[in-house]
């Protein structure tokens, strides 16, 4: 498949100078002044738009789960097992239909088509009107139906699409024609302001704002200059603005059944940091063991993204009968597995609430009884907001038991497979965050007494190695695991965890996002050429040998389309 190519910079000819040196005065602080200010509304909007997913998902999840739970302290398990799964088939069927009748670029989670259109391929319909609506309640339907995928990859595709209508002055068919958005016509400001975008989709879906500065400077922008560097962080600072505003407000309880962790992804910063020399052998095996396990991951998620692309190819129907079963399979394990799992007594001495069979909170008594709790249950019949929030939970090194760690260890890792790529919104930020942090702590209880370090800082540190593993990241995951534990003290041994899990990987497979631009044959030109590419040339690099043809400096319209319709392949040569 030909991909269209954007223009990778402004061709400053000639008449592009005269164009900059034939504008007045006012023109251009004019047209400095609206690169900020379009910098806020896509701060702004992307700040709004995060807030009212995460509060809809919150509200639908947790009257789900109060209506399950009402049926199993009444001991009616089929009906509550019949009611969890007709809701969550409800909201994947919505989340797909949208996807597949209406906006098909909306599935998945975009981050890969915003790399490749930030490094010059134009995709059609990647940032239209249609895309960002079906995304918005795609993702609210998707993760409300307890799926295996995250809004945080969504979310930056969001931010990019509410940049890309900014600065075009709105959809196509009700664009604002003022004459000051003419000076954003062109790919280098396209591109800056969807840069700004993605920064404000990842921001807002971790509270991080130099994390999302860094996110796009390290994976997604191709070209970066330094003023591009200060507009995107004034996004970001804007979103952090509107998230703590709604937090303010819903701390008071004005927000129905929303959780009291952080306002979109989650909050650790009450894990205890406490490390000694010795306990850095543990640090050297979490990262060693999440680069092969998740470069095996990787492996596996290749092969299953490859089975899906025959299955979708086969038409709309099979899309929804897919996400449907699924969904189906997901339910099923999420409410049936808690049955395996041993009552455990509460601890009465630890901070939490007591065991209760609530839409939230660390200790779920599911089918035990009072005084006691279902460990298993307490990870799987939550929000994965909320499990992620449970599994960090700091100071509690015997409320998960190994077995239960395992069980959601094992199952993550399946549903993590296969449902990703299924036809709706996604992301792999949390799936991958829930499979490491299970990780981690499995392996704080193998530890044993050897190691000082909290069970919880385990959790963190197992997530951020899988994230690293899959995503290849370094800086901008080291940031945003900074500024979700609130804690510098965490920072040597973060870094450590992300270096050794990064060299593993590297040595064994490309990155999950590298893999996705592959399989959907999306080309992707990096900055520097491998070495092997050095001394090619092109006529190595032609299939077959080339047709000459010679245009002038002015040509009419008609001939350089009649060269382009007759010649399929070739190759622009300039002297």
């Amino acid at each position: 498949m030909m991909w269209p190519f954007d223009r990778c910079r402004i061709n400053e000819n000639d008449l592009f100078k005269h164009d900059w040196r034939s504008r007045s005065k006012v023109q251009v602080p004019q047209y400095i002044f609206l690169k900020w200010t379009l910098a806020f509304l896509v701060g702004l909007l992307t700040g709004l738009i995060a807030t009212f997913i995460n509060l809809v998902i919150e509200n639908i999840a947790g009257y789900k789960f109060l209506a399950v739970f009402h049926f199993i302290e009444n001991e009616r398990y089929l009906i509550g097992l019949a009611y969890f799964t007709g809701a969550n088939l409800i909201l994947t069927a919505f989340a797909a239909v949208l996807c597949v009748c209406f906006a098909p670029t909306a599935a998945g989670p975009g981050i890969p088509e915003i790399k490749a259109y930030l490094n010059g391929i134009d995709i059609p319909n990647m940032f239209g009107a249609t895309t960002l609506i079906v995304k918005i309640f795609g993702s609210i339907g998707a993760v409300a139906a307890g799926l295996d995928l995250g809004k945080e990859g969504p979310l930056v595709h969001i931010g990019s699409c509410i940049a890309a209508l900014v600065g075009q002055g709105g959809p196509d068919n009700y664009r604002i024609k003022w004459r000051c958005l003419c000076y954003f016509n062109n790919d280098r400001d396209r591109r800056d302001i969807i840069t700004c975008g993605a920064s404000s989709g990842v921001c807002a879906a971790f509270r991080a704002p130099v994390g999302g500065v860094l996110f796009s400077l390290e994976e997604v922008a191709t070209w970066w200059r330094s003023a591009l560097l200060w507009r995107t962080f004034f996004s970001t600072a804007v979103v952090v603005v509107v998230l703590r505003a709604f937090i303010e407000i819903c701390n008071s309880g004005k927000c129905g059944l929303f959780g009291t962790g952080g306002l979109i992804m989650f909050d650790v910063s009450d894990v205890i940091v406490t490390y000694h020399a010795t306990d850095i052998i543990p640090v050297i095996i979490i990262g060693i063991l999440g680069g092969f396990l998740r470069s095996l991951y990787n492996y596996f998620l290749h092969k299953v993204l490859r089975l899906y692309s025959l299955i979708n190819q086969k038409g709309r129907m099979h899309k929804l009968l897919l996400s449907l079963t699924v969904s189906l399979f997901t339910s099923v394990c999420q409410y049936c597995l808690p049955f395996l799992a041993k009552c455990q007594p509460f601890d009465p001495s630890t901070t939490e609430a007591c065991p209760a069979n609530g839409w939230s909170g660390n200790f779920k008594q599911f089918n035990c009884a009072k005084g006691y709790y279902n460990d298993l249950a307490t990870l799987l019949l939550t929000s994965n907001d909320d499990a992620v929030r449970n599994i960090f939970s700091s100071n509690t090194p015997k409320e998960f038991q190994p077995v239960s760690l395992l069980i959601f260890f094992a199952l993550y890792c399946i549903l993590g497979l296969f449902t990703f790529s299924i036809a709706v919104p996604s992301g792999l930020f949390l799936p991958i965050i829930l499979i490491g942090s299970a990780y981690g702590r499995l392996l704080g209880v193998f530890m044993g007494s050897y190691t000082n370090i909290d069970h919880g800082l385990y959790a963190v540190l197992g997530a951020a190695s899988l994230m690293a593993g899959s995503m290849r990241m370094t800086v901008s995951l080291c940031i945003i695991f900074l500024e979700l534990t609130n804690n510098l003290l965490l920072l040597p041994i973060t870094m450590l965890v992300l270096l050794i899990t990064k060299t593993v990987g590297d040595s064994f497979n490309p990155s999950v996002y590298e893999i996705i631009l592959h399989l959907k044959g999306l080309p992707f030109l990096d900055a520097n050429p491998e070495p092997w590419m050095r001394n090619l040339t092109v006529g190595e690099l032609a299939e077959s040998r080339i047709t000459s043809v010679t245009l002038c400096g002015v040509e009419k319209v008609s001939l350089i389309v009649d060269v382009l319709k007759n010649h399929s392949q070739w190759v622009p040569y300039c002297r």
